[in-house]
């Protein structure tokens, strides 16, 4: 209508799908994005649900400008009667006006629009274009620049649901900066359903009135239309208005200028919100996750834990290698993973316990160096997954990262009291108790032996007892006590020295498992959450380049 090119014609399928990619991203945002994008953009969904459900296809055309632009008079010119009122003195338009071609039942359309003057046009008006003008519905709008508030709110409320605009100036105030500014720039991507009329044209030369359009066009591309058509037209002589008529009834046989405008509408408010949305999203590396792993860890105690698997290890390892002799006394020892309530066997868990502090075992509370160092860890997640993205969704990230009250703690506890921290005995501990056992009773059969002799002697019993055997110098005796018991302590000690080795394994074991618990903690109570503000953010740019692409 208003440029050189004419709009590709938008189905109502494309219409209505891409209505429904803008609420999609306006659920899909929520928060993060303006209010009023978010408020304006659903006016537009409902407008398009509206406009495309009521019966008829008209087009909807309005007649706005500026004071004294001659809107009515060009409006009355158009009709071929004085359906509008003009006067001199202003405001003289105060309602919207419509003029309807046509038979078809156009009432629920008026009523949508909230227009109650109407006048039905009889036959095609003055004619004289190609083509007819059925189906057009012609509004003289309130000026848009009236010093009467309630005129100029009236003038926007239409212009928001009309089909085509057409911009009326006059010689003395087509420059008019509120006629620019506040309503031709705010609807720059109308470009498709916008004409520009330089009214009271016969007030000008024809040099002169070359001028005017011409710069009436520049301040049009200005404000941001694509190559603008400017008319001249006089309401009084009828000059330009035949051109004028011409162009209604192009866009009235088109039948496509009610979508152009609404798709330009889906298309204006995805623009808008997709400048409160990124090109992208960052995510998490594996480096920062693996930092805030470490820190969850240590917040968590798992290093107390790893290191209390050790220490039981070697404790459980002296009671079936040690010598027997002696392994009583290691029996009297507090167990570490028993003092921390994590030996799950003669532990019983309350409810008291589960909301306590510390959760449900008795692992000390987190310092404060770990405390700050799981907080710092949850900043870097936030800063480096929120990189990419405007302020809004950065901070809905950052309160993602965070979860609220001891949750975190709680949560951590429990996955440490979750994680089995016991494994299978080693075979070779039964292998050296087995013969742990054999050298004591060796020593015992010595001793007792050694000891019945004594006491022979001691009763003068020599000449009936045998000869004690020897081997070599040394009787068997001696042999058994003294080996049995070198022996015992020499394997006991070999046993201390290889369980320390087991022991560093069984701790690395555990370790793995443990932070497998706190990988889980960390991916439901920080980094998922994360994730889902990105996906927000990932659906919510999908949603608006569909939407903007109609």
């Amino acid at each position: 209508m208003g440029r050189a090119k004419s709009p590709a014609a938008v189905s109502h399928e494309r219409l209505s799908a891409a209505a429904e990619s803008l609420a999609a991203a306006v659920d899909a945002g929520g928060t993060e994005l303006p209010a009023p994008q978010r408020e304006r953009a659903g006016a537009v969904v409902e407008k398009v649900a509206a406009r495309t459900g009521i019966v008829g296809d008209h087009t909807v055309v309005a007649l706005a400008g500026a004071t004294g632009s001659g809107k009515s008079s060009l409006f009355n010119a158009l009709v071929g009667s004085d359906t509008a009122t003009v006067g001199v003195r202003r405001p003289t338009t105060s309602t919207p006006t419509a003029a309807v071609w046509g038979e078809a039942p156009v009432g629920e359309l008026l009523d949508w629009l909230g227009v109650g003057s109407r006048h039905h046009v009889e036959g095609e008006g003055p004619g004289g274009q190609v083509g007819g003008l059925d189906g057009l519905v012609l509004l003289d709008l309130p000026d848009v620049d009236s010093r009467e508030v309630a005129n100029r709110v009236e003038a926007e409320r239409v212009l928001e649901l009309v089909d085509l605009f057409v911009w009326v100036a006059d010689p003395q105030k087509y420059a008019d900066a509120r006629l620019h500014d506040d309503h031709v720039a705010t609807l720059s991507a109308h470009g498709a359903v916008t004409l520009a009329v330089l009214n009271q044209a016969d007030r000008l030369t024809d040099a002169d009135a070359d001028r005017c359009r011409a710069d009436l066009a520049r301040l049009l591309e200005r404000d941001g239309l694509e190559k603008p058509t400017v008319l001249a037209t006089s309401a009084r002589t009828g000059a330009g208005v035949p051109e004028l008529r011409q162009r209604l009834a192009n866009a009235v046989a088109g039948r496509t200028m009610a979508r152009a405008r609404l798709a330009a509408d889906v298309r204006t408010v995805a623009g808008e919100l997709s400048q409160h949305v990124s090109q992208d999203e960052a995510g998490v590396d594996d480096a920062t996750r693996s930092e805030l792993l470490d820190a969850l860890a240590r917040s968590a105690g798992v290093p107390t834990v790893v290191d209390a698997v050790a220490r039981d290890y070697r404790m459980e390892a002296a009671t079936y290698t040690g010598w027997p002799f002696t392994r009583w006394a290691g029996r009297l020892r507090a167990r570490p993973l028993r003092r921390l309530r994590l030996d799950g066997k003669d532990v019983r868990v309350s409810e008291s316990d589960v909301r306590s502090v510390l959760g449900r075992s008795s692992l000390p509370p987190p310092s404060p160096a770990a405390r700050a160092a799981v907080t710092l860890a949850t900043r870097r997640v936030a800063d480096r997954a929120s990189a990419t993205l405007p302020v809004p969704w950065g901070e809905a990230v950052e309160r993602a990262a965070q979860p609220p009250g001891p949750r975190l703690g709680d949560a951590l506890d429990q996955a440490v009291v979750g994680t089995s921290l016991f494994a299978r005995s080693p075979i070779w501990w039964r292998v050296v108790g087995g013969l742990q056992l054999g050298l004591a009773a060796a020593a015992v059969v010595g001793l007792l032996w050694l000891g019945l002799y004594a006491l022979g002697g001691w009763l003068q019993l020599d000449a009936v007892l045998p000869a004690v055997p020897t081997l070599g110098v040394l009787p068997v005796p001696v042999v058994l006590l003294l080996g049995g018991l070198l022996a015992g302590l020499v394997l006991a000690v070999l046993a201390a020295w290889l369980a320390r080795f087991g022991a560093r394994r069984r701790a690395a074991v555990m370790d793995a498992r443990l932070r497998a618990a706190i990988a889980t903690v960390a991916d439901t109570e920080i980094l998922s959450p994360v994730r889902r503000v990105l996906e927000r953010h990932g659906a919510t740019r999908e949603a608006l380049r569909h939407a903007a692409g109609v």
